[in-house]
């Protein structure tokens, strides 16, 4: 299972690699927008399906994370740089969202 992971990660680390250099090619953004959304189902499933709160709350984040990448591949593919306020904004909400998470399932109120 380990070396499964470490596969999975070095694929995606080889192309998030090759994404950065500009080798971005319209069928490539198209390959990497489909695996994107195959992971937001995929996060989705565990949102719905999460054995516990602390599962939902990881897909959440997940789900954030995977919103930012897909604005990440479209201010590189269209060169409009709002697409990284967007991904700004959204990264800020999702860990203010995170945190206040986190503490509704500890018990404490908000002013805590």
């Amino acid at each position: 299972m380990r070396s499964i992971r470490w596969l999975a990660g070095s694929i995606t680390l080889v192309c998030a690699l090759v994404f950065i250099f500009g080798v971005l090619k319209a069928e490539m953004a198209t390959k990497l927008m489909l695996y994107l959304l195959i992971c937001f189902f995929l996060s989705l499933y565990r949102i719905l399906k999460g054995p516990t709160a602390a599962d939902r709350s990881v897909a959440t984040d997940i789900l954030g994370i995977l919103v930012i990448g897909f604005c990440a591949i479209l201010a590189v593919y269209t060169g409009k740089g709002w697409y990284i306020d967007i991904a700004i904004a959204w990264a800020l909400q999702s860990f203010i969202g995170t945190l206040a998470l986190a503490k509704f399932l500890e018990g404490r109120h908000f002013d805590e």
